[in-house]
């Protein structure tokens, strides 16, 4: 009698209008991004859970998002077009493909929002609230920026590059504009990218032309890219005249910060993520693994240490996995079973130049680089 019930109800849940089966599912999210936490609709801004960043290779749709400014309304390839100028002998104007046409290079790289922990801070700081999910990797593919600069022909005083995308503010927002040093636009491995993790850039990640800065804090990756204009100055935009600043000197957490002990954000600093468990995992008392991720920018990461008693005792893990530069290393260590009660587990990476991360991020007050010890709390219970 109940299966046949069961059965009755399956069939008229089947035979629903469909009008009333498309009512009784949850709204698709227009970018594809619904696993992910959404900070804000207009613009879009995602958060990817820990529980996500567990692949060396970042799945598009577990990418996090940011972006400062609502996605450009149209984003036709075909009529798409970058323009290069400012000081160079010839400006340019390059269709999505001339630009295919062009010799391709490939890198794969970590990229992080310069805000992501921002929500640890204390005091508190404005901003979107990133807890530890605004950091991906992906393998970016398109043209070497010093390619295209070449065939524009740089002057020899030319010191910056402007970059500009196609998106738009809203009211009095100040357009979004990000500027590059000679030194790191003619870099091997700075990209006008095409394609993410083998397809074409989708449009939330700024298709079609996203430039990618190895190695550098995530703002630098301008997305809907459309203008590269080369210049013997400084950006006068406020995105590089005041916004991504970070203080010269330590400060008082709450500490107002003079403009003139600021300097302009660039590499990203050392980190680690702790994958597995996660926070609030309830564990047998046996071994089990405690995995996760570690970067450092520009910088290979050393080692990783792993602590299973708040701190007070440290021990190696191995690295495994893939290793590239720009891109965060994998880590694993075998922990012993531990006795029943609640663990606090931390994780510290030290890189290449001998930086560990602190036990305490150095406060802000634009709430940028939070890198202090990855921790997960996890209650282990009785054996049985």
């Amino acid at each position: 009698m109940l299966a046949s019930r069961a059965a009755a109800a399956g069939a008229a849940m089947t035979t629903l209008p469909a009008w009333a089966q498309q009512a009784a599912q949850p709204p698709a999210d227009p970018w594809g991004k619904s696993k992910l936490v959404r900070l804000s609709s207009r613009p879009p801004d995602y958060e990817t859970p820990v529980a996500l960043l567990n692949d060396f290779i970042t799945p598009i749709d577990h990418f996090y998002v940011r972006s400062h400014l609502p996605v450009p309304a149209t984003l036709d390839a075909a009529a798409w077009a970058l323009t290069v100028n400012g000081l160079v002998s010839t400006p340019l104007s390059l269709s999505v493909a001339a630009l295919r046409a062009l010799p391709q290079h490939t890198v794969t790289v970590t990229l992080e929002c310069a805000g992501n922990g921002r929500a640890f801070f204390d005091p508190p700081v404005a901003g979107l609230q990133w807890k530890k999910g605004a950091v991906g990797t992906a393998r970016w593919t398109g043209v070497r920026l010093r390619d295209i600069l070449a065939r524009a022909g740089v002057a020899p005083q030319a010191a910056f590059v402007h970059m500009e995308g196609a998106d738009r503010p809203l009211g009095t927002m100040p357009a979004f504009v990000r500027q590059v040093p000679m030194a790191k636009a003619l870099h091997e491995d700075t990209l006008i990218a095409l394609s993410m993790n083998g397809q074409p850039i989708p449009a939330v990640h700024g298709a079609p032309l996203r430039a990618i800065v190895p190695g550098w804090e995530g703002a630098y990756a301008i997305k809907w890219l459309t203008r590269l204009t080369v210049s013997e100055t400084p950006s006068d935009s406020f995105w590089v005249a005041t916004g991504y600043k970070y203080p010269t000197r330590r400060v008082s957490p709450g500490e107002a910060v003079d403009a003139r002990d600021m300097a302009p954000l660039t590499g990203l600093v050392v980190k680690s993520l702790i994958t597995t468990p996660l926070e609030g995992t309830a564990l047998p008392n046996a071994p089990f693994t405690v995995a996760g991720f570690a970067w450092a920018g520009e910088d290979d990461i050393a080692h990783v240490d792993v602590s299973l008693d708040s701190g007070a005792t440290w021990a190696r893990a191995s690295l495994t996995g893939e290793q590239a530069r720009y891109t965060w290393r994998r880590f694993e260590f075998a922990a012993p079973a531990l006795p029943a009660g609640s663990h606090l587990i931390l994780s510290r990476a030290t890189d290449s130049r001998g930086v560990t991360q602190p036990a305490v991020s150095h406060w802000n007050p634009s709430g940028y680089l939070w890198n202090q010890y990855d921790s997960v709390r996890v209650q282990v219970g009785a054996s049985r």
